[in-house]
């Protein structure tokens, strides 16, 4: 689809007149270079033309965002205020609502952000192209005057969050699982799974995590900055990069070894953390596990050559009292694990990789844990083929945490496309994911991607002639990862299930215009049946506002009974990826009868192709051993042992044309989606038996006679 054919499609109506004029700008370009040259009145026609055109989008985004931020903050003394007196279930209701209404705010202006950026790019692109004048350079200088573009609503997500939940939970205090209070402890096990986020998607993606998830603000203290979201991690490897053959593999025991900081570069006093991942394969009985300890900038430089050791620093740690002996004694031996390793082997500093960070997370719960990076940068440190770009010290000067990092020469930086969303869940109480986990990673807004390492990528793409295996989704960075929407998930499902007569509609989102926090109308009318079942009553579609109030109030007064459990996060149905489920209700994980869609299929790794080789070949191996034993017997031997000898040759063959029917019906399995695939062989090696047990018994009855 061409872009001014999408642009057509995804305006909102409200602000049609706010966007980018894209075919004014394309027109201008196609009529006056069609007849004639592009002259120098021309260019100034057109150059006035696109000035116009960013002043009027960059004026209407800062409104727009100054409104919103007004209504954070109106919002925000509401739910104190709530919170503080004492509030009736309509009245937490209609301000909820309010928020909703915000939530779909936020999403349309990062929608049209994104939309305006691009129709920039692209209309610059293409008066470049056509007419021979080169604008793009003198462009992206004035488009930093008016840096639109750079807005990322994170600290606007922030905010909403905080009153969101607030709100959701009518003024009580989120709560958790207190045994998983210390999710930030030394050492700590999940199983991760990881996916792409376009960054059209972004935005989308992190206000559908909200609703269930708060975002996880590490200093409440202060407000909320967008370098508080940045983290950096220099991994180290030696020549032979044996750290990342190891990751790539996975082999059991493989093992990265990393130094990472939060926020801007750490003075020589600041706290780094250098963090070991040991990964353990599942057939040992063994989790992988991630450890770390505090170490200060000062100290990195002798700590890897081997010159610096960390027990001094835990002598005091442990003459404090600041931390029980069990965990200095831990830290102490990973420090001199970890520095054995980097001496021992010849490691020094590789890649970096930077990137910023929004986690969403109970804050005394860390059993569901997810994050989503944005800006992923991966930076050489290396010092291979003898350029020196960090000189003698850990991690190169040149380089903040000034993302794009335009000061790198092109050989030096990969600036990833996507975002990497990470799902963390605690797996050792055998807990299936909760049912919103499982649609957002089967919708429209993510694309799977397992296994995905950022130090593998950073080699794989910067260091490509010093390696000789490549990560498998290499061929997939040229591929357009976006897919048509889901009607049935993503912000619709955010929207309330009740909207006054009357209220304006954005598509299916709610309307942009505030209004006021209690409504004035006389009737309500009940939308969104098949998302919203629970709400909505069966017949009429319409009722009085005093009716509905009263169904609403005896509705909060049913949850808030002892025992019932409907609003605790993780008293949910859990389900199975691909299992079909609905989103009903305010509550997200309750189950329903409706079948969802059906899911997208999961990518097969390829170590699952592998075995199934693996065994077709072990099968071959033996009919190989087999046949040999035939022969001898065939060649060498009387009358019955030559019987036996074509019998076990029959046997052979056979075996070889079985291993081999299995062979292709296993991987037909392996590539279907159906649902109750089998891959047990319970007949195959019990004839085999049978058959070897009657050859060998007619042999022995033969020599025996």
């Amino acid at each position: 689809m061409k872009f001014g054919q999408h642009l057509a499609q995804s305006i909102q109506p409200e602000w049609s007149f706010n966007y980018i004029s894209y075919d004014e700008l394309k027109n201008v370009v196609k009529s006056r270079t069609a007849t004639q040259l592009w002259t120098e009145t021309d260019e100034g026609y057109f150059v006035e033309l696109l000035e116009r055109e960013l002043e009027k989008v960059y004026s209407f985004q800062n409104v727009k965002i100054g409104e919103i931020q007004r209504k954070l903050s109106y919002y925000n003394t509401q739910a104190q205020d709530f919170k503080k007196n004492g509030a009736q279930e309509e009245t937490w209701r209609a301000l909820e609502i309010e928020l909703y209404r915000l939530v779909a705010e936020v999403d349309v202006m990062a929608k049209y952000t994104r939309l305006n950026y691009t129709g920039f790019l692209k209309i610059v692109k293409k008066h470049d192209k056509q007419t021979g004048w080169m604008l793009k350079s003198i462009f992206h200088v004035r488009l930093n005057t008016k840096p639109f573009h750079k807005e990322n609503y994170d600290a606007v997500i922030v905010r909403l969050s905080a009153i969101y939940h607030i709100v959701t939970a009518r003024g009580q205090k989120l709560k958790g699982d207190n045994q998983f209070s210390n999710w930030d402890s030394s050492a700590f096990v999940r199983d991760t799974t990881k996916y792409w986020v376009h960054p059209d998607n972004i935005t989308e993606v992190k206000l559908v995590i909200m609703k269930h998830l708060p975002v996880l603000v590490f200093n409440t203290k202060k407000e909320y900055e967008e370098n508080d979201s940045a983290i950096s991690s220099v991994y180290v490897d030696n020549e032979s990069f044996e750290c990342y053959q190891g990751r790539l593999e996975k082999t059991d025991m493989a093992q990265a070894i990393r130094i990472r900081w939060y926020g801007p570069t750490p003075t020589d006093n600041g706290q780094c953390f250098l963090e070991r991942k040991v990964h353990r394969e599942k057939w040992t009985g063994e989790q992988s596990v991630k450890e770390r300890f505090p170490i200060k900038t000062k100290y990195i430089n002798p700590y890897l050559t081997g010159d610096y050791t960390m027990d001094v620093k835990f002598a005091k740690l442990r003459a404090r009292g600041q931390k029980s002996v069990k965990d200095v004694e831990l830290m102490q031996k990973l420090a001199n694990e970890v520095q054995t390793s980097i001496v021992g082997k010849s490691m020094r500093p590789t890649i970096r990789a930077f990137y910023r960070r929004t986690a969403f997370q109970l804050h005394n719960d860390a059993r569901v844990r997810i994050s989503l990076d944005t800006e992923l940068a991966l930076i050489r440190e290396d010092d291979f083929g003898g350029r020196a770009r960090a000189g003698t010290n850990w991690k190169r000067d040149d380089i903040g945490i000034d993302w794009p990092f335009k000061q790198l020469p092109a050989e030096d930086i990969t600036r990833f496309p996507y975002a990497v969303l990470e799902v963390k869940l605690q797996t050792h109480h055998g807990q299936e994911p909760p049912a919103w986990i499982v649609e957002l990673i089967n919708s429209h807004l993510v694309e799977s991607c397992p296994r995905f390492s950022k130090y593998i990528h950073g080699v794989a793409t910067l260091l490509e002639d010093k390696i000789q295996i490549l990560p498998f989704w290499l061929p997939q960075m040229d591929q357009d990862i976006r897919k048509p929407p889901n009607t049935d998930f993503g912000l619709t499902t955010f929207l309330p299930n009740a909207w006054p007569v009357g209220t304006p509609q954005i598509g299916l989102r709610p309307p942009l215009a505030p209004r006021p926090m209690i409504e004035g109308s006389s009737e309500i009318t009940i939308k969104g049946a098949k998302s919203l079942s629970e709400f909505e009553p069966k017949k009429p579609k319409t009722m009085d506002k005093a009716t509905y109030q009263q169904k609403m109030a005896e509705k909060a007064a049913a949850n808030r009974r002892p025992g019932n459990t409907e609003n605790n996060f993780y008293n949910q149905p859990m389900v199975m990826a691909g299992s079909k489920t609905s989103v009903t209700g305010s509550h997200p994980l309750r189950s329903s009868t409706v079948p969802k869609r059906a899911s997208a299929p999961v990518r097969m790794e390829p170590k699952v192709f592998f075995a199934n080789e693996r065994t077709f070949l072990n099968w071959l191996q033996f009919s190989v051993l087999l046949g040999s034993i035939s022969l001898t017997l065939l060649n060498f031997g009387n009358y019955m042992t030559r019987v036996c000898g074509a019998v076990l040759t029959v046997i052979t063959l056979l075996a070889m044309l079985y291993a081999l029917g299995i062979f292709h019906v296993r991987l037909s399995n392996i590539l279907s989606t159906k649902p109750n695939r089998q891959f047990h062989d319970r007949w195959g090696p019990t004839v085999l038996c049978v058959f070897l047990f009657g050859a060998y018994f007619l042999n022995f009855y033969g020599t025996s006679r």
